[in-house]
């Protein structure tokens, strides 16, 4: 059974006085098709999960549907988009306002509603994410490891801040002193380090691009790649990732799995925040660092095709629904269709 396109609030949920979240766009009126089990599986487990962490899950949308339409969404349509997901509307609010005080999100009123954009800085962390989750392939490496050292002692406090801050950019830890990533922009790093209030330990910390020397009997870049990160337990999310989502590929691509738009758009949703999530634990390492059989291209290799297969139908939800505080439902950017355009497996039949 599909869920109402106007679904029933959860318990807790209030409504705010100054703004009317209840409205029923134009347009949605479009031909329910059969909703396959293998797709209301994965949204009903994402709904009955004991935490969702709202939060990210904004930033992905964000990411993948508000940016292609001007970054800015009125915040009664967000909340009314993420609904169906489980997301009520108190928790969508707190997770918003949260994402305004971490300088994620900005707000403009318009009258007695209220749009939220992305801040520059959000912005520029949304491209970084965008470049890496819509590619086709690995970038080339040009041979040089980025290095960020630490000189003199770190309180332990601040050694993990910067630690977990750096995991989350894919830098991997020699030693606890030494950070290191294959192909990272360093001066973009620096930024985001100042972007996660970290801004007062840059002059502890010392930015350096090394080439190898050729030595017969020095340590191998395979060597250094799993002194640095843990490959296995990266390998087994990205085997995770394919289990959960090859069924359902693979009944679209056998005609079975045909959906009604808003479930192609809640499925997009989910598809992009679990890849998103997967690339921030991903260090991005060239093809030439990794096994032959790495799982992470696969992974790759499925979300283009099933983004690209939920592309139309999460559109024409999102036309629907999506709307501006001044009550405009602004297009999509034609850069929108170029995302995993490369090599699109729906154009080889």
């Amino acid at each position: 059974m599909t869920h109402s396109l106007l679904p029933a609030r959860r318990p807790g949920a209030r409504r705010h006085a100054t703004e009317s979240i209840d409205f029923r766009p134009p347009g949605a009126g479009h031909e329910i098709q059969p909703v396959s089990t293998s797709i209301q599986d994965r949204l009903e487990a994402f709904r009955k999960q004991d935490r969702i962490q709202a939060g990210s899950l904004i930033i992905s949308v964000f990411g993948d549907a508000v940016v292609p339409r001007g970054a800015r969404v009125w915040l009664g349509s967000l909340i009314r988009l993420l609904e169906p997901l489980g997301l009520n509307e108190r928790l969508v609010r707190t997770s918003v306002f949260r994402l305004v005080r971490d300088e994620w999100l900005c707000s403009e009123p318009r009258g007695r509603r209220t749009d939220y954009l992305l801040t520059a800085s959000g912005m520029q962390r949304i491209e970084e994410a965008s470049r890496r989750i819509y590619a086709s392939h690995a970038q080339v490496w040009d041979r040089r490891w980025r290095l960020i050292l630490t000189v003199g002692e770190l309180a332990a406090k601040d050694r993990e801040r910067l630690r977990k801050a750096l995991f989350w950019q894919g830098f991997g830890t020699l030693n606890g002193d030494c950070f290191v990533h294959p192909s990272a922009d360093l001066i973009g790093a620096f930024d985001a380090l100042v972007g996660e209030g970290l801004g007062a330990l840059l002059p502890r910390l010392k930015p350096l691009m090394a080439a190898e020397a050729a030595s017969g009997t020095a340590a191998s870049d395979a060597d250094l790649v799993h002194a640095a990160w843990n490959l296995e337990r990266l390998a087994a999310t990205y085997r995770d990732f394919v289990a959960r989502y090859q069924p359902i590929l693979a009944q679209l691509r056998d005609g079975a799995g045909e959906t009604d738009d808003e479930s192609a758009f809640l499925l997009r949703v989910l598809l992009i925040h679990d890849f998103r999530r997967l690339l921030l634990r991903d260090p991005g390492l060239p093809d030439v660092l990794l096994a032959g059989d790495w799982p992470g291209q696969r992974a790759r290799l499925l979300c283009r095709e099933l983004y690209r297969r939920l592309l139309a139908a999460s559109e024409r939800h999102i036309d629907a629904h999506f709307q501006l505080a001044d009550g405009r439902t602004p297009e999509a950017s034609s850069r929108l269709f170029e995302r995993f355009q490369d090599a699109d497996p729906l154009l080889g039949g």
